[in-house]
């Protein structure tokens, strides 16, 4: 019987699990419409990944890449955990589904450009598959293969190699939400701690161990959040596909409900998505009371949407006490700092004014925020100025740093960036190396709170201005803006930084001409009214024109230079105030 130690990798622990829990399930995945599609017990789940791995290990050398192509689903977490167990990279990305959306194709030629991959395994129909190849010249000559052609393959009787903790376990490519994608290496060393910390942070133990999700399997919070997590703990895992949620939001909740999940969560818009388009009558049946830990990160975190995600469902058993704001990101494998569990999310109200120079000053009724918790177990976190890189003081806005061991090893193939990034060192410290996230924000009696990404941050009049602030007010000024789908970014206009807004219209609005000047009349006063500018232009465009990444995070670089690429369908004046 193989015993799980705390030196067990993932892998270690599948082999655990296959032996000691064999008829246990392990994971469930969901179809479309959210009914039970397939599952997968410990010993298939182990089995499948022999045999995937015995097939890798024929063709593809160790250390060489696999990008894998693959739709959430039954073929993903087989091939992924085949790939660690024969000692190959995985590469995990999204297949560039619709194939006329330009940006995922962009991602994905980038990500096969940088990886250099040995092997492509995909699954769906073979039309789809050879579209996919003829439309990616870097994969040109690269083995193409589908995971029911991979699981076909008998295992080997020898035992497969153990990975060593500081081998390379994947290469997790970031979102590319101010840059273009570059692979973070995690190594099995920093997979395990991050898992781990999540275990303990999230107190998952024998009795809370059901985690069901939508996120995409192949980003980082739906990967090792949501999917790897229920197999750290010999647990369970309920997955569906994110256009599955999308379409119907109340799936995510019955999924909840069905399974009596103890763990989910998403970034915040998910959350504002089920207020906006779940009916009261959809609410029927729902349970959420074994919902302890509904964690929200990857974007700011309102205490709007908490509260009023907490009054719409607290009759069907949902409590505030279960939200968890979380802050994470791919560079630190995933998790970073959380709340506790059990409690009620920690907020503040600040002087905005003084938040607008980097100073957080309390102010009863001033700007609400919520912090996304302390640094647990060895991770630690401090804030320094990114120009001076001196540790600021408590309650001052700076950049987040990470520092604690186990943190990934870089970027791949990318010394400069690496060391900008993952070696950022304190002046006057002690000589410690740190992460260097690119964040903005503060700490509090230990608690962090984000402010905003330092490459987005708009200075107006020597005023720092952060776009979530101004894209809230925008979606909160006028009934037809649909929430979450604004971008704000400065643009130089003659000599002088000033501010833009494109705003995505929902789709039972129509967009006419006094649509269009109603909104952007509204927009600008409230903009003026709550941030004390006089934005260049506000414009109003149709759904799904604001680009995001496959997370749901916006990219207001990528918005910018459409905007200034002329490439938006309405560019009208803009009305100043």
């Amino acid at each position: 019987m193989t015993v799980i130690t705390p030196e067990s990798t993932l892998i270690d622990r599948l082999t655990a699990y296959g032996e000691n829990q064999a008829t246990a399930t392990a994971y469930t995945f969901l179809d479309e419409n959210g009914e039970e599609a397939s599952t997968l017990t410990y010993a298939e789940l182990s089995a499948r990944t022999d045999s995937i791995a015995a097939a890798l290990r024929r063709r593809v050398g160790r250390g060489e890449r696999a990008l894998l192509l693959l739709p959430d689903g039954i073929d993903f977490m087989p091939t992924y955990l085949g790939c660690l167990r024969a000692g190959v990279i995985a590469v995990p990305a999204y297949p560039p589904l619709p194939m006329q959306a330009q940006q995922r194709m962009l991602t994905l030629r980038a990500i096969s450009a940088d990886s250099e991959p040995t092997v492509v395994v995909t699954s769906g129909p073979q039309e789809l598959v050879d579209t996919i190849r003829d439309a990616v010249p870097e994969l040109a000559g690269v083995w193409w293969v589908t995971a029911d052609e991979l699981v076909r393959t008998p295992p080997e009787q020898a035992p497969a190699e153990r990975p060593a903790p500081d081998d390379i376990a994947f290469l997790q490519y970031t979102s590319g939400s101010t840059s273009e994608p570059k692979g973070v290496v995690v190594t099995h060393r920093a997979l395990m701690h991050n898992e781990e910390l999540i275990r303990v942070t999230f107190g998952h133990d024998e009795q809370n161990r059901t985690l069901a999700g939508w996120l995409p399997l192949f980003h980082d919070m739906g990967l090792i959040g949501n999917s790897l997590q229920p197999l750290w703990l010999g647990g369970h895992g309920i997955s569906m596909s994110p256009l599955s949620f999308i379409k119907r939001p109340v799936r995510w909740l019955q999924a909840v409900t069905n399974y009596r999940a103890n763990t989910s969560g998403a970034p915040n818009f998910a959350y504002e998505m089920c207020l906006r388009r779940i009916s009261d009558e959809e609410c029927a049946g729902l349970d959420l009371s074994a919902w302890k830990v509904a964690f929200s990160g990857a974007e700011p975190v309102r205490a709007a949407t908490l509260d009023r995600f907490t009054e719409r469902f607290a009759e069907y058993g949902f409590h505030s006490k279960s939200l968890f704001p979380v802050y994470g990101l791919a560079e630190a494998t995933l998790l970073v700092t959380a709340s506790a569990v059990g409690a009620e999310p920690v907020r503040l109200t600040v002087d905005p004014e003084e938040l607008q120079l980097g100073r957080a000053v309390p102010l009863a009724g001033g700007w609400p925020l919520v912090s996304s918790g302390t640094a647990w177990k060895d991770r630690s976190v401090v804030v320094v100025d990114p120009e001076t890189r001196e540790q600021a003081a408590d309650s001052t806005v700076g950049e987040i740093w990470i520092g604690g061991p186990d943190l990934p090893a870089g970027y791949w193939r990318k010394p400069e960036a690496s060391a900008k990034t993952f070696e950022g060192r304190i002046l006057g410290g002690d000589g410690r190396t740190y992460l260097r996230s690119g964040d903005l924000g503060f700490i509090r009696d230990d608690e962090v709170y984000i402010t905003g990404r330092h490459k987005d941050l708009i200075i107006v009049g020597g005023r720092n201005h952060y776009p979530h602030d101004i894209e809230c007010t925008v979606e909160n000024a006028h009934p037809a803006a649909r929430k979450g789908c604004s971008a704000a970014f400065s643009v130089d206009m003659s000599d002088e930084e000033t501010v833009v807004v494109v705003a995505e219209i929902r789709a039972n609005f129509e967009l006419t001409d006094e649509l269009i000047g109603d909104f952007s009349r509204i927009s600008s006063l409230a903009i003026s009214q709550h941030h004390g500018i006089n934005v260049h232009e506000v414009v109003p465009v149709g759904p799904d024109s604001v680009p995001k990444t496959s997370s749901g995070k916006l990219q207001r670089h990528a918005a910018r230079r459409a905007y200034l690429a002329g490439e938006y369908s309405i560019v009208h004046e803009g009305v100043h105030v």
